[in-house]
């Protein structure tokens, strides 16, 4: 009964936790660390990272998984190195080489002109090498059988390329962009432009959402502290997840309302969605705006 009433309380546990990658682990072995260091099974991540790639991982945690779809959709910020001068069939340093270019005629200003051309809203084709699926396969388990990947263009955003710094054959990047965003296809199509080749061959997450690397513990760090049982200073509240969203306060009454899920009036010129708070800062529902009636329909719901 004991060991009953334990788990109901660490599965009630609702956070976030902000992890700085190491290279060498995949994303789904870092929820693995947490689920076991936290006892709670409920534990996912939101916004898959390589192995070859470290930086921002978002482990939402407990009954914050709700949350996934939303924090995933969030904007990313990627400090990238492009090695000009060779293209590989992965897009990044693991794969074969597939040709060869001359990158001593690319000057600096030729490639910042470049970077340019990929701004905004643009059609991308994901690495052959990646986890789309195609009529239900993952595509690189394909590629690596030797079968031909076709994948269609998606549409994402890159809201700034600038580059930090010029040491060819390697250019380091800041890349600000859309969630769904390949980096790697990124570096393969700035290469084909540049029609010397070019690939990725380090990756770091700089940005996930409203969360930095100032946010982020190092998962030794964290690892510590599962063995000392002081993870939960760590933990961030769920409602930090949606740190950008609009914000509305509830009342008491209100809270009863919503966590039944009535309709409350909204204020005009609302957003088309809102994070609900009560005030003791708990994240109460997520919101959806009835704009002909004016007022709030609770979407999800996460106080009962």
């Amino acid at each position: 009964m004991q060991d009953q009433m334990n788990e109901d309380l660490m599965n009630a546990i609702s956070g976030v936790l902000v992890i700085d990658k190491p290279v060498g682990l995949t994303s789904h072995d870092v929820v693995q660390i947490v689920r076991r260091g936290t006892h709670i099974r409920r534990a996912g991540h939101t916004g898959t990272l390589d192995p070859r790639a470290s930086g921002v991982l978002v482990v939402l945690v407990g009954p914050a998984v709700r949350l996934s779809e939303f924090v995933s959709a969030s904007d990313k910020r990627y400090q990238a190195v492009i090695s000009l001068g060779a293209a590989t069939d992965t897009y990044d340093a693991e794969g074969d080489i597939t040709r060869r270019g001359d990158y001593t005629t690319v000057s600096e200003a030729d490639f910042e002109a470049v970077l340019k051309r990929f701004e905004g809203p643009i059609e991308q084709v994901p690495p052959p090498y990646s986890a789309v699926k195609v009529s239900g396969r993952k595509a690189y388990e394909m590629a690596r059988r030797g079968e031909k990947v076709e994948l269609e263009p998606r549409t994402i955003t890159v809201y700034d390329l600038e580059l930090l710094e010029w040491a060819p054959p390697e250019a380091v990047v800041d890349v600000f962009c859309s969630s769904g965003t390949y980096v790697r296809s990124l570096a393969n199509d700035i290469g084909e432009y540049l029609g010397c080749g070019a690939h990725l061959i380090g990756l770091r997450r700089t940005k996930s959402g409203q969360f930095t690397l100032r946010d982020a513990i190092p998962l030794n760090k964290l690892r510590d502290a599962f063995e000392q049982n002081t993870w939960y200073q760590y933990l961030i509240p769920a409602a930090e997840a949606l740190g950008d969203w609009h914000t509305v306060e509830l009342d008491n009454e209100h809270v009863e309302l919503v966590t039944h899920g009535h309709r409350i009036p909204a204020e005009a010129g609302s957003p088309a969605q809102a994070r609900a708070i009560s005030m003791q800062g708990e994240l109460v529902a997520l919101l959806e705006l009835v704009s002909e009636d004016q007022e709030w329909q609770p979407k999800k719901v996460f106080l009962s």
